[in-house]
């Protein structure tokens, strides 16, 4: 059985900026690295194969590449589900999550009934590079502290929810 908690970051490693989410996932499964409920896993899937990586769970924070043209690259959006269709963003991974998730619902899936995404601003993602810019690479140490601290809430939510229905 998956652990209830998934954070999954999303990225391509080639694409400079778009790796952000790659890079996050990495240093948040370091520090959450022994906490049995929750996993940590990086994709550079999108779209539907999404469905095989959140079905199941009870909830799931979502880190990736988002440009906006709204913020300054580095800043860190966070964004629930039912945010999803009001956010224009380029992203190849970012505009299914919504598609993703109603999907999923529709066919029946067991889709997690938290989510929570965290979307770096970056200025280009789609540059071939294996480093990321200045100010998306400063705005990760924030993202991890930010993700990570989600993923225990969401455990602890999840806890005292068992603990209500026992």
């Amino acid at each position: 059985m998956p652990s209830p908690v998934l954070v999954l970051g999303l990225g391509n490693d080639i694409l400079s900026d778009d790796a952000v989410g790659l890079l996050v996932a990495a240093a948040v499964r370091e520090r959450l690295a022994g906490e049995p409920d929750i996993e940590v896993r990086a994709t550079t899937e999108m779209g539907l194969a999404l469905l095989d990586e959140i079905a199941g769970r009870e909830a799931v924070v979502l880190v990736d590449a988002v440009q906006t043209g709204r913020a300054p690259p580095g800043h860190l959006h966070e964004i629930g589900p039912e945010e999803l269709s009001t956010v224009l963003t380029t992203s190849p991974h970012f505009l299914g999550v919504g598609e993703t998730l109603a999907l999923g619902n529709l066919l029946g899936l067991p889709m997690p009934r938290q989510v929570r995404i965290f979307a770096i601003e970056v200025n280009d993602p789609f540059t071939l590079g294996t480093d990321l810019t200045p100010a998306v690479q400063q705005a990760v140490t924030a993202a991890v502290d930010r993700v990570t601290a989600q993923a225990r809430e969401l455990t602890s939510a999840l806890d005292r929810t068992s603990a209500a229905v026992s």
